[in-house]
Formats: structure tokens, C-alpha cells, sequence
């Protein structure tokens, strides 16, 4: 397929999405609390913490398991990044594997407890940290990705990075401006549907780096009006569903 062939299959997927015809197409964070507008930093912890376990892991589980941890009062306190930052490792991880939120009970404390820490010493509030950048995903990504880099591990990385810059957008309510520029993230489904799709082949699924996969996506719908991280979710879920909606591919 050419280049018009792939965008114009890429729009009917946005329709589809949006019509309810890929399926069950409810998003893993959907699970969360109902959040006042006046919640604002308790809404920004809840959606970066927890992104940061989100590693070879269901989705779904992840987060049932982080709304029961901020619905439980003794353990709600993780997700204050002043608490969390100053919490005795043995406390916090009993708080964190409770409801399984956490599942290395080593590891998952650190990653977790470091981010804390990092955003508290050097900002004071996740709030702050957005303000200070007036919002800019790119200066986000000079942050997060090389200034403080060994601050934010796991969230760090390219594909987890990108894919919480569009979680703190849409759910965490953050309007980051330069939202063009946040890369799909090409987990296992979005590389079986960039193949499908033609945007790789078969060969390139194997050979090709995820910064290399979402580098081609960026390049195919430069011009084309659609923001390359707005197709995460219906491809993600194309795959997910087994592929019942059918496309002339």
C-alpha cells in the first residue's frame, strides 16, 4: 500500500474507535478515582506513579490495583510525592504491594520513591514541574529524558515516556502544548498493526528499534493531520480485539 492508502486506513480506524466498532474499548486507566477540579496534583501523581510499574504487566490489573491503593486510606499516602519521598522503604512497600500496585518488592519501591523524590526536591509539586515548562511536551522530554534522566527511571524511556505524556494529557488533564510531537509508543500490538497496516514489514517488526518504529509513523502521517499518538488507542485495541474490524489491508 502506499502512503495515501495507509492514512486513509488509519482514518477509518480514528471512525471506527470513535463509533464503538473495534470492540471493548475501554482504556486500562479509565480505572481511577473521581477527581475534583481542585484535585489537580493528587490527579497529575495518580497518573505518572504507577506508569512508571507499567512494565511487561497487564494493563488492566496495574491500574484496578492502583485505584484500590488511593481508595485505601492507609495506603493512599504513597501517591502524596512529599510522603512518599520521606517514607521509611519497609513502609512503603508494604503500602505498595498491598493490592499489588507493586509487584518487585524491591525494585518497584526504588523506581517509585525515586521519582517521588525527584520531583519533590526539585519542584516541590508535579504542578510546579508543568508550570515551570508552561506546559511544552518538548521541554517535558528535554526533562524527563536527558536533564534528570537517572531521576525518572523506567519512565524515562521512550516508549513509556511517550505514552504518559499522552496519559497525563488525556486523563491526568495536563494540556501540554506541542502535543504533535508525543511518539506512538509501538508496544506488541501497534507493532502487529504497523505491520498489517504496511507501515513495516514483517522483517522490520524484528530488526527495527520502538524508536525506530515511531520515527516511520512520524514520517507516514507528516502532512496528514493526525497527531501521531491519537492512533495508539484504536490500534491498541484493533489488535487487542483480534482485528474484527475489517480494513482492505
Amino acid at each position: 500500500m502506499n502512503k495515501d492508502e495507509i492514512i486513509n486506513n488509519c482514518q477509518k480506524l480514528l471512525v471506527a474507535y470513535k463509533n464503538g466498532q473495534l470492540g471493548q474499548t475501554k482504556m486500562p486507566e479509565e480505572s481511577h478515582p473521581g477527581f475534583s477540579n481542585n484535585e489537580t496534583e493528587e490527579r497529575l501523581a495518580y497518573f505518572t506513579l504507577p506508569m512508571a510499574l507499567n512494565y511487561q504487566r497487564d494493563s488492566y490489573k496495574l491500574w484496578q490495583a492502583a485505584l484500590a491503593t488511593y481508595n485505601d486510606e492507609a495506603t493512599k499516602k504513597v501517591f502524596s510525592l512529599s510522603e512518599a519521598a520521606a517514607m521509611n522503604p519497609a513502609d512503603l512497600r508494604e503500602c505498595l504491594t498491598k493490592y499489588k500496585l507493586a509487584l518487585q518488592p524491591n525494585r518497584h519501591i526504588e523506581i517509585w520513591q525515586k521519582i517521588a523524590k525527584t520531583i519533590f526536591q526539585k519542584w516541590g509539586t508535579l504542578k510546579n514541574l508543568f508550570q515551570d515548562i508552561n506546559y511544552d511536551f518538548l521541554k517535558l522530554r528535554d526533562i524527563i529524558q536527558k536533564e534528570h534522566r537517572q531521576g525518572f527511571p523506567y519512565l524515562s524511556g521512550p516508549k513509556i515516556f511517550n505514552y504518559w505524556s499522552f496519559v497525563i494529557g488525556t486523563y491526568g488533564q495536563a494540556p501540554l502544548a506541542s502535543r504533535d510531537f508525543i511518539e506512538i509508543a509501538p508496544d506488541t500490538h501497534i507493532t502487529k498493526c504497523s505491520v498489517l497496516l504496511g507501515v513495516i514489514s514483517e522483517d522490520e517488526a524484528r530488526k527495527l528499534s520502538k524508536s525506530q518504529i515511531s520515527q516511520r509513523w512520524r514520517e507516514l502521517l507528516d502532512g496528514s493531520g493526525i497527531a501521531p499518538i491519537d492512533l495508539h488507542p484504536p490500534l491498541w485495541f484493533w489488535s487487542r480485539n483480534g482485528f474484527i474490524f475489517k480494513l482492505n489491508c
